[in-house]
C-alpha cells in the first residue's frame, strides 16, 4: 500500500500569511505587529491564546518561531529553556496546560522578566486562563496581558480556503470532493491541506481527474 500522506511534506513551514483567518482577524493583526517588532506596550508584551485542538494555536506560534531571536518552548522542553535572555525578543510557550510543576515555576519567572525587562511572550493553552489547569500564580499571570480565543474555521470557511488553495495551484476539483473530505477525514486545516497535496499527487500518478471516486480510493489506500 502506498503511504502517500506520509510521504508528502505535511510539516511545511507555518507562516502568518498561510493562516486562514476566519474569525481571528484581531489576533492575527496583533501577531503581525509582534512579527514586525512593533508590539512593545506593556499589555502587548504578554499574549495568551486559547482554543480547542485544531483551531490553529500551534500554527500561529510556529509561524512566530521563524522570527530571528525567537524561542519556541513546548511542554517537553528543559527548564533551562525558560531562562530569560535579553537577546531573545519573542518567547513562545505552546500547550501550557501540559507543563510540569518545575516548568510552571520557570514559566512564571519568565513571564515576570518579560514584563519587567522587555520582549514578547506568546503562550497557548486549551482553556481560558480562569479555567487553565496550572498553578494559581501562573494562571493569574496569563490573565494579565492580552487574551484571545482562537476560533476554529467553520466547514464553509474550510471549503472556501481549500477551494482557493486549489484554484491558486490550478487544481480542478469536482463537486462533492471537499464536502466528502470534511466528513470522512481529519478536520484540521493542516491535515486537510496535506490531503489536498496527496490528491494532487495521486491524480498525476493515475492520470485521472480529482473526483469523488478518486478521493474515496485514496482514502481507502491510506486506511
Amino acid at each position: 500500500m502506498r503511504q502517500l500522506l506520509l510521504d508528502l511534506p505535511a510539516d511545511k513551514p507555518q507562516t502568518l500569511a498561510s493562516f486562514v483567518t476566519g474569525a481571528n482577524a484581531e489576533v492575527k493583526q496583533l501577531l503581525q505587529r509582534i512579527e514586525q517588532n512593533q508590539a512593545d506596550s506593556l499589555d502587548e508584551r504578554t499574549v495568551y491564546l486559547w482554543g480547542e485542538a485544531g483551531s490553529g494555536k500551534s500554527h500561529l506560534l510556529q509561524a512566530l518561531a521563524a522570527l530571528p531571536q525567537a524561542r519556541l518552548i513546548d511542554s517537553a522542553s528543559a527548564t533551562s529553556a525558560f531562562d530569560y535572555d535579553p537577546a531573545v525578543r519573542c518567547y513562545l510557550l505552546d500547550d501550557v496546560e501540559r507543563l510540569s510543576d518545575d516548568n510552571q515555576i520557570a514559566a512564571f519567572a519568565l513571564f515576570n522578566q518579560v514584563r519587567e525587562r522587555g520582549g514578547n511572550l506568546v503562550a497557548s493553552g486549551n482553556a481560558a486562563p480562569a479555567k487553565l489547569a496550572v498553578r494559581e500564580d501562573l494562571r493569574t499571570r496569563f490573565g494579565w496581558g492580552l487574551i484571545y480565543q482562537v476560533h476554529g474555521l467553520s466547514d464553509d470557511e474550510k471549503i472556501a480556503a481549500l477551494t482557493q488553495a486549489a484554484q491558486t495551484r490550478g487544481l480542478p476539483l469536482n463537486d462533492g470532493v471537499l464536502p466528502y473530505l470534511l466528513t470522512h477525514f481529519a478536520r484540521d486545516m493542516r491535515s486537510l491541506s496535506a490531503m489536498l497535496d496527496a490528491l494532487d499527487a495521486y491524480s498525476l500518478e493515475t492520470k485521472r481527474p480529482i473526483t469523488l471516486p478518486l478521493l474515496r480510493e485514496l482514502l481507502q489506500r491510506n486506511d
